[in-house]
Order: structure tokens, then sequence, then C-alpha cells
């Protein structure tokens, strides 16, 4: 079930009848109402996650089951040493599961090419039942997401950062829920799983920049990103594309992806607080970061905590001196490429961003300019740079093929003839046309108070409310008026 689509309407209309409807009687106590939403959320999470493929809630419910059972069972241990191998259970068969749907086919694709360079069998991998049967069942949708969410709260249990749930029902809730399920943010126990325990009051003033916040991301996604994906795509798809359309396309590249996950998590944070939750935030205008360390704390900001917490931190972190700290950046950022896909692209993406934070704080010392300084020159001109990089990045990230991006790093821009220059030019203009609402809107929409879901009465006023009424009618009157004709599935979809 996708968020763009009149079924998704009619699906989030029937989860708020049945939702609301258990508050009456009023005489029903607050924790009755409250353990029957959350059972009637479960019930609905699980059917928006099996709609089209029922059997991949047989995974979602293992990880749940095995994960309740290992928070339990680590609080109620009575030494450090089982404590751990609960723990440890937990991660083997959450990892195990992930690995096996997410990264075999790559693994039996190399192992099988590095087999035959040699002359050996090649075929045992690919042939057997349980190899046959990963490689054509296809990947799960949001595998990546629930479990990266639900192992986070396994380890906070065991720091004793988090305490375990009694009921079965909430936690598995915490893991399904809906709204953020296929494509995040990427929850943490201390936020999420808290307002499952609670029961939640949906605020009227929630519930109009709820409304906001959907409208705004079928915007982005329908008029912005499906757009933007037109262009490139087209690009893509050419054999031979020169340097100024190749690199116009990256950037409409960049507005499609910013656009595309931006949407889905504007799409499910106003979901959300239609329910009465508020879900973290995961974008804060990234393209505007001075640095690559700035992006990455404000592009999939769930996504970066959650390597920075899980991963970086235990590497060491920066306690380490200097060698061993660029040792862990580049590792949690491999490891945050391969979760973005099994390809090799995705492996030199992680390590090309990994190198980037790694090394910038060593040059911005050496050059002041990138230590902001410079005033507003100096302010835009790292923002350029960084825009730059970043989308760069984007390059590996979109083209899959390593012979691809061998060509495509190896275009010379003074060969390519003047048309090309012009025609380059026209798609970078079109993508800074579809890329304008995003750097424009959404301030706007903040700086106008319309979308925190806040108590203010003065948010309850004719005047605020006429300006969210506007904005509501402003996103309606775009998406039928300038909406794509041509739709595609959100990108991160695909992790």
């Amino acid at each position: 079930m996708v968020f763009q689509s009149f079924t998704y309407l009619w699906f989030l209309l029937c989860v708020l009848t049945g939702y609301f409807a258990l508050q009456w009687p009023s005489n029903r106590g607050a924790s009755w109402v409250r353990s029957a939403q959350n059972l009637w959320l479960l019930a609905a999470s699980y059917t928006f996650y099996g709609w089209v493929t029922p059997w991949w809630l047989i995974l979602i419910a293992t990880t749940t089951v095995v994960d309740f059972t290992a928070t339990r069972k680590i609080t109620a241990a009575s030494t450090q040493r089982r404590r751990k191998q609960w723990l440890i259970a937990s991660l083997i068969v959450n990892f195990s599961i992930l690995c096996a749907f997410k990264y075999f086919g790559f693994f039996a694709t190399n192992v099988t090419a590095a087999l035959q360079s040699v002359g050996l069998p090649s075929t045992w991998l690919t042939t057997n039942p349980a190899g046959s049967f990963l490689l054509h069942v296809g990947l799960p949708a949001g595998i990546s997401f629930f479990t990266f969410q639900s192992a986070s709260c396994v380890i906070d249990v065991y720091r004793g950062q988090a305490t375990s749930r009694h009921s079965l029902v909430d936690y598995a809730l915490f893991v399904s829920f809906f709204p953020q399920l296929v494509a995040g943010p990427i929850e943490r126990s201390e936020n999420l799983l808290q307002q499952v325990d609670h029961p939640r009051q949906p605020s009227l003033s929630g519930w109009k920049s709820g409304l906001v916040l959907i409208f705004w991301g079928l915007f982005q996604k329908l008029v912005i990103a499906d757009s933007a994906a037109v262009l490139a795509n087209k690009v893509f798809a050419l054999e031979s594309p020169s340097f100024p359309i190749l690199w116009a396309g990256v950037l409409c590249f960049g507005v499609q992806i910013y656009a595309d996950f931006s949407a889905y998590t504007d799409i499910a944070r106003g979901s959300a607080r239609l329910l009465g939750f508020e879900l973290l935030k995961n974008f804060d205008h990234p393209y505007l970061a001075q640095s690559p360390v700035d992006f990455w704390r404000r592009w999939h900001i769930t996504l970066s905590t959650w390597f920075r917490d899980y991963v970086f931190i235990p590497l060491g972190g920066s306690r380490q001196g200097t060698a061993g700290t660029i040792r862990a950046v580049v590792i949690t950022f491999l490891l945050s490429g391969l979760w973005h896909g099994a390809s090799w692209n995705f492996v030199l993406w992680g390590v090309f961003h990994g190198l980037l934070v790694a090394i910038w704080p060593h040059l911005a010392r050496a050059l002041p300019l990138l230590h902001r300084s410079g005033g507003r020159m100096g302010a835009v001109l790292r923002v350029t740079l960084t825009f730059t990089l970043i989308h760069i990045g984007w390059l590996l990230f979109r083209e899959h093929t390593l012979s691809g991006l061998g060509r495509a790093l190896s275009l010379n821009p003074f060969e390519a003839p003047v048309a090309h220059w012009r025609m380059g030019l026209g798609l970078v203009a079109e993508a800074w046309i579809y890329g304008l609402p995003l750097l424009i809107v959404l301030p706007l929409l903040k700086s106008l108070h319309l979308l925190p879901a806040s108590n203010d009465p003065r948010l309850l006023t004719w005047k605020w409310t006429t300006l969210q009424c506007l904005a509501l009618a402003f996103c309606l009157l775009g998406i039928v008026i300038l909406r794509s004709s041509v739709g595609s599935d959100f990108i991160y979809f695909a992790f």
C-alpha cells in the first residue's frame, strides 16, 4: 500500500474512524482505551504491511517476537553473561534475516564470479533450493527500517537506557507502526514506544498541522519528485550522455531523491499526528549544509544518529586519535552504504562520504574559509562546495554499474558540443524550478507556525486556521494542476 493512492486514503479514514470510536462511551478507563487503540493500530499496521505480499508478515512477526523475548530475558537475567547472550542471540536473528534477503544475491553473484575466474564449480550457491528462493523472492519492503528500529530497542535495554515492556501488543506496534514502517523515520524506544505506552490526546492544532504535512508531502512526491524523476531517468537511460547532460541529470536526481524521501517522511509524520503521535524529524534543509559533517546532521537524521550511537561510538568514536577516528568514520559510512543496497556503487558511495566526513575537519583547520569564516560569502562558498560534493556522491548512488561510473567520471567537459551545454543548462534550470519549493515553501510553512503540533491557543484562532486552509488549498491545487503524468514508487522502498 502506497501513500499516494486512494487505497491509502480510504485505509487511513477507516483507521481513524475505528481509533476514535474506541474512546466512546466516555466512562471507559484511559488504560482500556489505550490498550484497545494499540490493538486496533497493530491490526491496521499488519494489514498495511501485508496488503500486497502477506508472507512479509512472517518476517516482521519473527523479529518482533524474538526481540520482545530478548528484552524480557535481558531484564530478568541475573548475570551479565546471560544478558549478553540474549543480546547476541537477538542481533544474530535480526541481521541474519536482513542479510539473507538483502545481501544473498550480492554475495552469490560475486562468489560465483570469483569461482568462475579460477575454474571452480560455481552454481551451487544459486541452484540449491534456499539460494534459488532468496534470489527470486525479492526484497521485503522496509526490512532495513524495522530491523534497525527493533534492534535499537534491544540494545538500549541491554545498556540500561530503556526498559522492557510487558505487553507484546505494545512492542509489536512499536516495530510495525504503519505510518513509518516502510521508509522511516527510524524511531527509538524513548520516543515512539513511550507514546505507545501512554494515552494519546490528539489536538485540533495537531490535526491541522498533520493535514498540512500530508498534503505538502503529496505535493513533494507527485509534483516535485516524480517530475524530476522523469528528467533524471531519461538522462541515465542514455547510453553515452555527454558531460553537461550527465551532470544535469545528477542534479535532477538530487532534487528527486530529496523531495521523494522528504515527502514520505512528511506524510508519515502527518498521518501519525492525526493519531496523536509525534515522529522524529528526518530532514533539516540538507542542501543548505556548510560541510559534509553538517549535511549528515540534516539528511536522514534518524539513520545518521542510529549509526552514530550503535556503530561509530562502539568503534571508539573520536576518542582514539586521528587514525582511529578516521577508521571508525569510514567503517561506519561503509556499513551505511551497504544498508542502502547490496551493490558495489553503494559501497563506493559509503566510502566516499566516510572520507569526506573524516577529512573535512582537518581541511577546515588548514583552510579557515572552510571553518565558519569569511562572513556571508564564506557561507555561500561552503554551501556551494558541499552541494557539489554531495551530488558527486549522488552519481555514485544512482549509477549502479562500475563500468557506467568509470565512464561518467572520465568525461571531459571540453569535448561536449555547444548544443549539449545548452540542453544541460535547460535541464538544470528545470531542476531548479522543481527544487525551488523545497527551499521556499517549507521554511514559509514553519515560519507561519502551520506545521508544529503545538497546543498554543493562538494557533486555534481564525487567522491561523485560515492560513492553514490556504496552505492545504495551495498543495491540493498544485497536485491537481502540476502533478507529473508519470508516477513512481518511493525510492527508499527499495531499502
